[in-house]
């Protein structure tokens, strides 16, 4: 009953669009069995006759979503002859479940889409997988953070179960949100292979890599000194911290009056926890105290009683403070290293929530650590034991969650051991090149591998630098973390049993006594599930098929930012479960910007929502303002200025469209599509061949660029051509010479193969209007313009490009002059070499130019002249081009070319920007300085003429 109520609203709905009207559009599970009823065909092919005059995305893009999805089309195994198709895929970096998608999520899922589109386009089984993440210590932070506000409770008081009840029901809501951003944007995702960081196969995944890294002895627990945020009540790993530059005061002090050495610390009160003075070996100042033990009475009554050995460590800075630096192993990272190599105690001195302990001193003990330095440092002052203070910037560690400042602390944690040797199993699919099987490498070293080796591309190469210098100062991975939410450590105690067990499977009694277990309270960091994601989500360590067919996948594209502490843990984790890399190509895109380069923040109130401006633009607009312009690595600008010309670019598509299918109105011929062999016996025009010739041309040049992962560059060229030589040029021209329908067609039905990536709904929109055979011959499965096959006319080109420089000079001297819009001007053309190729153009030159075209052997007298390479234009002086405005005009215009052209004369002779620029884009700033030192030519001689 449902559907037929809707049925009803439907006709009616289909009756209000063709007339242009907006209604009230059926629930999308509706609509297939709607077109069923009535329709054997798609309803957009009503439009064949009549296309509104304006492209309103809203009226379409839900529709055109919900039937590609329901096609099963983004499945690659439901592709026409998906066997012989070669596999090419991308997992979907998850993003997390803690909210909505922001625009630099709509970066990711617009570069993505034209991969994916692209690629199923040109015949390969292209699969694109969906997901999300759990992001552990995020979503737990804020789901207690809602609580603690609604309820005044903390999750202490909720209890492990109800905590975790309300996180999951939390996630599930944000999930669905995101899955809906997701289609809002036209992610062509094959949703049957959604996948969540958290779910079983998952779990079942991150359990199987623990228990293969711990049985390799490369898990292992320890106490170590880690990063402990006091708000987060956690462990951080080192790429989960970040730095704020501060002003401290850099104190100049002694231990005590007997103490020989004057040491230099920001952080005085962790002086109570020292255990040692380390000095650098060559500096001679304290060469007589190395080895020699001292004790002191640090921090005055109800301090610490410091037993202190002098070290020599190359660690220290010589030239820093004093050359002496006081030693706290149990609170410095830097210090623990020390401490491991000198053999020295530890003192822990600061606690997890902040404050100083009992070891600090009963005196200090309970107070935080500002109140601790302001006592010390009045204990220091009071015995006299301060040489001199200074004020200095410092880059104070923080957590990247909530800004608290770390505290480095030694815990008994699980690590992953990155510099011990294992065996490594090689794949035998995808083998890693270099490394044989059984050889014994370590995780640094298999990460360093297969990148210095090209097996795994980063673009841009400058990051392959941040890549190899992040690895280089890698340490052991801290992989446990203090909350409730995540994958819980899968380790088991007894506590008759001196060895843990660890399981992939629960575990409920001991298998060695029977006995009672208790599992590790901890979960297990983010990076370390989500590391597992490209082979995770393909079904490992099930054999589904799906690894075998799609891994190693093709581009990982995600956020620069996200390098060190994403990309190289699936690096790491790949290489060593599997036995191959875990992708191809890294692609890595910038941040997003606004209008004036500042980072969107809500604070500032300069954020953009992809799902705010999408409704009002259109979901193509915002894709292509978000592709144009974007370049690997750097930051881009965003606007709703730009997003709204893009809309407007959306739009002249759309009328392009519907200005070709109204030349053939009730032939049906238009239904038809165009091969190149339709084509080569057709007797075509010159402006014909010239624009198939070059529609060639930059359909090549579009594919090579996103081959070559340049979108921005693939689709200016694209717009340019769409804009200019197909709208303005040939459309006009056209007009003129009747042109072809077939040739019409042909290019338009290309074209929009060619947009289709960037611009999904409309071009399917149009596609569907025209082309479509039936309910599910859509755009997004038709086959990439084969570029090769078509055919070239150069000289055909070099023809109409001659007719072009006199349309220009006739345009630019009726502009220069103030010749009305309307006139229509007689011009003589002295080109005794060209002049039999000109006429052929005549009419096309005529019309686009507003003028009658005579041919001379010389200009006549008196009149306005333009040299171009093929002779000289000439346009007749009227009353309007010989006034003082005309005059003041192009000597305003003479200024900012002369100016231009001292700019880019400046930037060519500057050595850094022609040896650092790519030879393309120095080429590309001659050819602008030739252009406009002929212009410069050119105004010189109007003016010298009286003009």
């Amino acid at each position: 009953m449902e559907s037929q109520g809707w049925c009803a609203h439907f006709l009616k709905r289909v009756a209000g669009l063709s007339r242009g009207k907006k209604v009230r559009t059926p629930p999308s599970h509706l609509i297939a069995p709607c077109r069923k009823l009535f329709f054997p065909l798609p309803y957009p092919y009503l439009y064949m006759h009549e296309m509104p005059k304006a492209y309103e995305p809203q009226q379409f893009e839900d529709d055109t979503y919900a039937r590609w999805e329901q096609s099963g089309a983004f499945i690659p195994e439901n592709l026409s002859d998906f066997e012989t198709r070669e596999p090419y895929t991308i997992v979907v970096p998850p993003p997390n479940a803690t909210g909505t998608l922001h625009i630099g999520h709509a970066t990711m899922l617009a570069i993505e889409d034209s991969l994916i589109r692209y690629q199923r386009m040109n015949g390969k089984r292209a699969l694109w997988v969906p997901g999300t993440d759990h992001a552990a210590l995020a979503t737990q932070n804020k789901v207690e953070k809602d609580i603690f506000k609604a309820e005044g409770v903390t999750r202490h008081d909720l209890g492990r179960d109800e905590l975790l009840r309300r996180i999951d029901a939390f996630v599930e809501s944000k999930r669905d949100r995101i899955k809906f951003q997701f289609r809002k944007m036209g992610a062509s995702l094959d949703w049957s292979r959604e996948a969540f960081t958290l779910d079983a196969p998952r779990s079942l995944a991150v359990r199987t890599v623990f228990k293969k890294m711990y049985d390799d002895g490369l898990i292992y627990r320890g106490n170590r000194v880690i990063n402990w945020c006091s708000r987060c009540a956690s462990t951080l790993s080192d790429d989960e911290v970040e730095s704020k530059t501060r002003t401290a005061t850099l104190y100049f002090f002694k231990y005590d009056r007997a103490f020989p050495i004057t040491i230099a610390s920001t952080q005085p009160e962790t002086k109570l926890g020292d255990t040692a003075v380390a000095v650098h070996p060559s500096d001679e100042r304290y060469a007589a105290f190395v080895n020699k033990n001292f004790t002191v009475a640090f921090g005055g009554v109800g301090g610490a009683a410091l037993t202190l050995r002098v070290i020599a460590d190359h660690a220290v800075e010589k030239e820093f403070g004093t050359g002496a630096l006081g030693v706290t192993p149990a609170h410095s990272m830097v210090d623990y290293q020390m401490s491991l190599q000198h053999d020295l105690p530890l003192a822990h001195i600061i606690g997890e929530d902040g404050r100083m302990t009992e070891a600090a001193g009963h005196e200090y003990a309970g107070l935080t650590t500002n109140e601790a330095r302001e006592k010390v440092v009045a204990w220091l002052r009071a015995e006299r034991l301060i040489e001199k203070e200074e004020e200095i910037e410092q880059n104070v560690p923080i957590c990247s969650r909530c800004d608290t400042e770390i505290i480095p602390l030694p815990k008994l944690q699980w690590f992953v051991a990155v510099n011990k040797k294992f065996k490594f199993q090689q794949s035998s699919r995808h083998a890693v090149v270099g490394i044989a099987a059984g050889a014994e490498v370590t995780l640094k070293e298999t990460m360093r591998h297969v990148v210095a080796t090209d097996q795994i591309s980063i673009i841009p190469e400058r990051f392959g630098k941040t890549y190899f210098h992040w690895i280089e100062n890698l340490r052991d991975w801290c992989i446990s973390r203090q909350i409730w939410y995540g994958h819980r450590i899968p380790v088991w105690y007894c506590a008759s049993c001196p060895d843990p067990i660890v399981s992939t499977d629960e575990v409920v009694v001991c298998p060695t006594c029977s006995g009672a277990v208790a599992q590790d309270p901890d979960v297990l960091d983010t990076w370390f599930s989500s590391g597992t994601w490209t082979f995770s989500t393909l079904g490992w360590p099930n054999d589904n098929g799906d690894l075998a067919t799609y891994h190693p996948t093709d581009v990982l594209e995600t956020g620069y930012d996200i390098l060190a502490c994403w990309v190289s843990r699936m690096i790491l984790l790949t290489t060593y479960a599997l036995g191959e890399v875990p992708f191809r190509t890294v692609y890595l895109h910038g941040l997003v910007r606004d209008a004036d380069g500042r980072k969107m923040s809500k604070s500032i109130g300069n954020v953009i929502d992809p799902l705010d401006v999408a409704p009002k633009y259109g979901t193509d607009a915002v894709r292509l303002a978000l592709l144009l312009g974007q370049t690997p690595g750097n930051d881009s600008r965003m606007s709703e200025e730009k997003i709204a010309g893009f809309r407007n670019f959306t739009n002249k598509l759309w009328n392009i469209s519907r200005y070709i299918f109204s030349q053939v109105v009730g032939s049906g011929t238009y239904q038809r599509l165009i091969t190149e062999s339709d084509l080569t016996n057709a007797e075509l025009t010159t402006l014909d061949k010239w624009i198939l010739s070059r529609f060639a041309a930059v359909a090549r040049a579009f594919s090579e660029a996103i081959e070559k992962f340049e979108f921005s560059r693939a689709g200016e060229v694209l717009r340019d051509f769409t804009w200019n030589e197909f709208a303005d040029w040939y459309l006009e021209g056209a007009k003129v010479e009747g042109g072809k329908h077939d040739v019409l067609h042909y290019v338009l039905q290309n074209l929009l193969k060619l947009w289709h990536p960037y611009m999904p709904f409309v071009t399917e929109v149009i596609w569907q209007s025209a082309y479509a055979r039936g309910a599910d011959d859509f755009l997004m499965v038709a086959s990439w313009p084969d570029y090769g096959a078509m055919a070239l006319y150069p000289e055909a080109e070099r023809e109409f490009e001659r007719a072009q420089r006199v349309i220009t000079a006739v345009r630019a001297m009726r502009s220069d002059f103030g010749v009305p819009a309307s006139a229509v001007v007689p011009v003589t053309v002295v080109s005794p070499k060209y002049a039999p190729v000109l006429a052929e153009q005549k009419l096309v030159i005529e019309r686009l130019g507003r003028c009658t075209l005579l041919f001379a052997d010389a200009a006549p007298d008196g009149q306005l002249a333009s040299v171009i390479e093929e002779g000289v234009v000439a346009i007749p002086r009227i009353e309007a081009a010989g006034s003082p405005d005309a005059a003041i005009r192009l000597a305003t215009e003479r200024d900012e070319v002369a100016h231009y052209i001292e700019a880019v004369r400046a930037k060519l002779s500057n050595d850094e920007f022609v040896g650092r620029a790519p030879a393309a884009v120095v080429e590309r700033e001659r050819a602008k300085l030739d252009e406009a030192v002929e212009r410069l030519g050119i105004i010189d001689a109007r003016l010298g003429r009286g003009g």
